[in-house]
């Protein structure tokens, strides 16, 4: 039976006996059913039910182009037709991943010419972490090992990035983290501020990194890591005085910093880069999701010149994957960098769509009574669904309002995120102006929905 002739419900039990999903009570799905989607166009997506649907998410923050661009699908059967794979292992390389890194380092601000290639975000992270300790261990300090990350930062799902990483759930399961990783509180001056401005905030969130380091011992510590903004985490975007004061920490004891742009990466701010935004320039910072647009699975991990010419000199680097930069992949990630930046389509979000969404997003939400922190930055933007917001007094059970609320969005054919109770959007950048008022749109009649839910069941 060929896929299109199947019903719905069809797709969902085959979904049912044999896919086991991610970040999924498999039993609770199972009984509910999947939702099927099927096709895509632009900001749109169709389910097996003919519905049309917004996505606010961009797939998982990463269908930066949008949906049905051909000429990602022409190129990619092009370099099948020609080399569909072979490996960059022994001494060998190809056209794609060659032009894609030249690519590469026109596109990203001086100083970061060399790449090394992965398949996705998480395998960036694990990547970073081990180039971090072997250049510490090229340089003599061996005992530079340990990372910081924040807690609630999302820094993939495999061993080493669920480790770096801040979500507590997740180190409950597989006996995480391993050892050499340490956090400290996350930059939320919603929750952490009391009486302090943002700027000030900034301030003494960026000691709580410097406080880690001298707890540790810088000749222990081997780098901080960090999103640009945390975007798993719920969008916490940090004050402008934060990052700079990090970046004044790490260069202090000699620390690594390294910024993860697997969300903000190539073009989710306004810039090309997440750093680029907040104004501070890191030693690594890793990428995927937007590399490619979600297209085929790829990522990169960005190396300065310091740190790339000690790798260099300390030989064999033994580290890879059978399909680091691979050739389709690396040909669709080429013809989708080459459209962000020959459409305009960064140099948009920066100057049109993302200060009109900023605009309409804040207009939209602070009417509600239990919305606060209304928030964002170019195409990624939040709130937090608060119980009182004249005391800033989060609800109970973290989360459970959040999840309310989404499925009520879903419902409504408009895919935006739970977070714990924030609320978050990241929709494709190729989003215009009529297309952010039709979200908001169904958004705010969601909300309404939302609060009337919300006192009836006796949680407001």
């Amino acid at each position: 039976m060929q896929n299109q002739q199947r019903t719905t419900e069809q797709w969902r039990q085959l979904d049912a006996s044999h896919h086991l999903h991610p970040f999924t009570d498999t039993q609770s799905l199972n009984q509910q059913g999947a939702r099927v989607m099927t096709r895509g166009e632009g900001i749109y997506l169709w389910d097996s039910d003919g519905n049309k649907i917004i996505d606010g998410m961009a797939g998982l923050w990463c269908v930066n182009i949008g949906y049905g661009r051909k000429e990602l699908s022409d190129v990619a059967k092009r370099q099948m037709d020609e080399l569909a794979f072979y490996n960059t292992f022994f001494k060998t390389t190809h056209p794609a991943v060659v032009e894609l890194s030249h690519l590469l380092a026109q596109v990203t601000p001086a100083g970061y010419e060399h790449v090394f290639y992965t398949n996705s975000g998480s395998e960036s992270v694990d990547t970073m972490i081990r180039m971090v300790r072997h250049y510490w261990d090229v340089q003599g300090k061996k005992d530079k090992k340990t990372l910081i990350g924040r807690w609630n930062g999302y820094h993939g799902s495999t061993i080493g990035g669920s480790s770096l990483g801040g979500m507590k759930y997740m180190h409950e399961q597989g006996d995480l983290p391993i050892p050499g990783m340490a956090h400290v509180e996350q930059p939320w001056w919603y929750k952490y501020g009391k009486d302090l401005s943002p700027d000030e905030f900034g301030v003494v969130a960026a000691r709580w990194v410097e406080e880690k380091i001298l707890e540790i011992g810088p000749e222990k510590v081997a780098a901080f890591v960090g999103e640009p903004i945390q975007g798993a985490g719920g969008v916490i975007i940090p004050p402008a005085t934060y990052w700079p004061e990090v970046e004044r920490i790490c260069r202090k004891y000699d620390v690594l910093l390294v910024a993860d742009e697997v969300i903000c990466g190539f073009g989710r701010t306004g810039e090309w880069f997440g750093f680029e935004h907040f104004g501070f320039r890191p030693d690594i910072f890793t990428t995927a999701k937007g590399l490619s647009s979600g297209y085929l699975p790829i990522g990169a991990v960005f190396v300065g010149e310091r740190v790339a010419q000690g790798l260099i000199a300390g030989g064999d680097f033994n580290h890879g994957f059978t399909y680091s930069g691979h050739p389709v992949a690396s040909a669709v990630a080429r013809a989708n960098v080459e459209l962000l930046r020959d459409e305009g389509i960064i140099d948009r979000v920066k100057h049109e769509t993302g200060p009109y969404m900023q605009q309409r997003w804040r207009e939209t939400f602070s009417q509600f009574e239990h919305v606060d922190d209304v928030r964002g930055v170019g195409l990624i933007q939040a709130f937090t669904l608060v119980k009182d917001k004249s005391k800033r007094e989060l609800f109970p059970n973290f989360g459970d309002v959040g999840l309310m609320c989404r499925d009520i969005f879903f419902r409504n054919n408009l895919i935006m995120r739970a977070c714990g109770d924030h609320i978050v959007a990241s929709p494709p950048l190729v989003i215009t102006k009529a297309e952010i008022d039709e979200m908001l749109g169904v958004a705010a009649r969601c909300m309404e929905t939302f609060e009337r839910k919300l006192k009836e069941s006796g949680l407001a």
